[in-house]
């Protein structure tokens, strides 16, 4: 592996960092015309280390311009997962004079001997659209005496009490918290035990309320990240859960396991705070890794990467409801040429060259008699990844093991496998980077978003059958030049 081909691996559409370690999106916040991403950093190395909170900002969620650190470590501990809002009413007290930004954070310290580790909320604000931050002098402001895991707050405004809700990550479960002021917090309530899956500890929670597709009503959504369990070959995922929440309490509709995404690589996703209303999207943003092999991914001088910002929706299908996701129209800037593939009779392979640095591409799929069918993004001649629609059993697999770099991970090689509903009509969009394909099914109904490591983003796109014929028809972006 020569240091050029590691090079390669840097995306072109993805947020990475400048240099060294990366992990979850915190504080994802609007204001004054800037998304803010801050995340996870370790800024002395490509390893997972001490916490500090790095930070960029950028005008489409596509092009990121990384600022200074914005928070360090002090005396309460290392700076873990948390959001950050607009304190448009002062109601900390913090901005006599015009609104600013307040980043809520977990505290860690470290066990020592016997002793457990400590987690607490703390505060920081910012009166120069978070270019520099002022921690709270009276910081933190709420802990457990019990509870080891007590991280990862996530605030937002609830208008109809008034007051501003933190959902915190407790071991396994979710806790609720009100506060008139983001310094005083009062316990609500407490969800998950016996429901969704316990595979490893919860982590990340984010409420919020999604309009249901084709009808004025809305779902309260809480989406929970699920740790590495080593028991288990999925690694670190993301569930969510659809239900009510009245200002205190979450209430699911289901008892069952619901996955955000169905591939190895999204983890650690929270929205953006304070999203105008005129626009009224809520934009997501994942961690793309997984916790079982971040550390060993085989890039230089950096590591980790986000997915593609993505708008959320709740579709009602027959008597569930299920969280949708759609590529924001922010990446759509960034093709300048459409290569059309016309309707078209496929029995074998039809493959389409196509030589560039990153692709964007949507297809429909119509079964006529195949019993397997799908596409291959040919990175090289030698590498590619194989996305394999099988109608006999109602699957869709991604297969990477021929993807490049991949002894790393025996995990790495598993295939990533959804159920589907049938497979006699499928659309589907994909867009591949210089390290990653991010696979969104039946208009945003599945997600799978995937890790790769070729020596080169993707020189054709074929699509391919067994035993039989499907009808196909597409186009693929070309990027701006």
């Amino acid at each position: 592996m020569t240091i050029n081909s590691l090079a390669t691996y840097r995306p072109k559409l993805h947020f990475a960092p400048k240099k060294n370690w990366m992990n979850d999106p915190n504080g994802l916040v609007y204001f004054q015309g800037e998304y803010h991403l801050f995340f996870q950093h370790h800024p002395e190395g490509t390893t997972w280390g001490p916490m500090h909170w790095g930070h960029a900002v950028s005008k489409d969620m596509i092009t990121w311009e990384e600022l200074d650190i914005a928070l360090y470590p002090d005396e309460h501990g290392t700076i873990f997962s948390g959001s950050a809002v607009v304190d448009w009413n002062n109601t900390s007290g913090f901005f006599p004079e015009e609104p600013g930004l307040v980043a809520i954070f977990t505290h860690h310290l470290d066990g020592i001997e016997e002793k457990p580790q400590v987690q607490t909320q703390s505060l920081a604000f910012s009166h120069d659209k978070g270019r520099t931050w002022t921690k709270y002098e009276g910081n933190p402001v709420l802990g457990h005496d019990t509870k080891v895991d007590f991280r990862d707050p996530k605030v937002f405004w609830h208008k109809e009490t008034e007051k501003w809700i933190m959902s915190l990550a407790t071991g396994h479960t979710i806790t609720f918290y009100s506060s008139p002021n983001l310094i005083d917090w009062k316990f609500e309530s407490e969800f998950g035990e016996g429901i969704g899956s316990h595979d490893g500890v919860w982590e990340c929670p984010d409420l919020f309320t999604l309009k249901i597709e084709d009808s004025e009503e809305e779902k309260w959504v809480l989406i929970v990240s699920i740790g590495d369990n080593p028991e288990f070959d999925r690694g670190s995922f993301t569930q969510y859960f659809t239900g009510s929440f009245n200002g205190s309490t979450f209430t699911a509709d289901h008892e069952s396991i619901k996955l955000l995404d169905f591939g190895k690589d999204n983890y650690a996703g929270v929205s953006f705070s304070d999203i105008p209303d005129e626009d009224g999207r809520r934009i997501y943003l994942g961690w793309m890794s997984n916790w079982r092999y971040a550390n060993q991914v085989p890039t230089e001088g950096w590591r980790s990467q986000m997915t593609l910002p993505r708008e959320l929706a709740v579709r009602k299908v027959g008597e569930d409801y299920k969280v949708i996701q759609r590529l924001v129209g922010e990446l759509n800037s960034y093709f300048s040429e459409k290569v059309d593939i016309d309707e078209c009779i496929v029995e074998g392979t039809k493959t389409l060259k196509v030589e560039e640095s990153y692709v964007d591409l949507t297809l429909n799929l119509e079964r006529v008699d195949a019993e397997q069918f799908g596409i291959t993004v040919h990175h090289t001649k030698e590498q590619h990844t194989t996305i394999t629609f099988d109608s006999v059993k109602n699957v869709l697999v991604l297969d990477r093991k021929k993807s490049g770099q991949i002894d790393f991970s025996d995990m790495f090689l598993l295939d990533q496998e959804v159920k589907l509903e049938n497979t006699d009509n499928v659309q589907l969009r994909l867009v591949v980077d210089s390290s990653s394909l991010e696979l969104l099914v039946n208009d945003g109904e599945y997600s799978l978003t995937s890790l790769v490591y070729p020596d080169k983003a993707c020189e054709a796109i074929s699509i391919h059958t067994f035993n039989g014929t499907i009808k196909a028809a597409g186009y693929v972006s070309i990027p701006c030049k």
